[in-house]
This record gives structure tokens, C-alpha cells and sequence, in this order.
């Protein structure tokens, strides 16, 4: 029984661990993502092309951003989950 409580235990803090860490990951992500868009195309300026109305430009600046940002939360999710099913072992 007592294998079994440390099991869980352990668990539970790879859990902790593993969400804290990928919440760092995902705001970094979030932080380095538009920079990073803003570097691939150096003859467009999105936040102006936003701010003048161009729903196109904000639209596909959105929907870049946002699949990244989903990637990287389905990559950290794995990596929580694999930890908690090695400890669960």
C-alpha cells in the first residue's frame, strides 16, 4: 500500500512540475511567437496593418499565433502525461 501512495504522490508532483513548466513554455511561446512573425516578413508591419482595419493580415496573424500556441501546449501535454504514467509504473 505504501508503494502505491508513493506512486501517486510522485505522480501528483510530476503533474505540478510538468504544469508549471509548461505554463512558462506556453506564455514564453506566446511572447516569442509574434516577434518571430514579425522577422518572416520584415516588409509588413501587422500591428499598423491591423490598427488601419486590415481583417486579413489580423486574421492570419491570429490564426498562425494561435495554432503555434496549441502546438506547443499538445507537445507539453504529452510530456506532463508520460511523466505521470512513469511515475504511475
Amino acid at each position: 500500500m505504501s508503494e502505491v501512495l508513493q506512486d501517486i504522490g510522485w505522480a501528483i508532483v510530476f503533474a505540478f512540475v510538468g504544469g508549471l513548466v509548461g505554463l512558462v513554455l506556453v506564455m514564453l511561446a506566446a511572447a516569442l511567437l509574434p516577434r518571430l512573425i514579425g522577422r518572416f516578413t520584415p516588409q509588413l508591419d501587422e500591428e499598423k496593418e491591423i490598427a488601419r482595419g486590415n481583417v486579413a493580415v489580423g486574421q492570419y496573424f491570429g490564426r498562425v499565433v494561435g495554432a503555434s500556441i496549441l502546438g506547443v501546449s499538445l507537445i507539453i501535454a504529452a510530456a506532463v502525461l508520460g511523466g505521470i504514467l512513469a511515475a504511475l509504473h
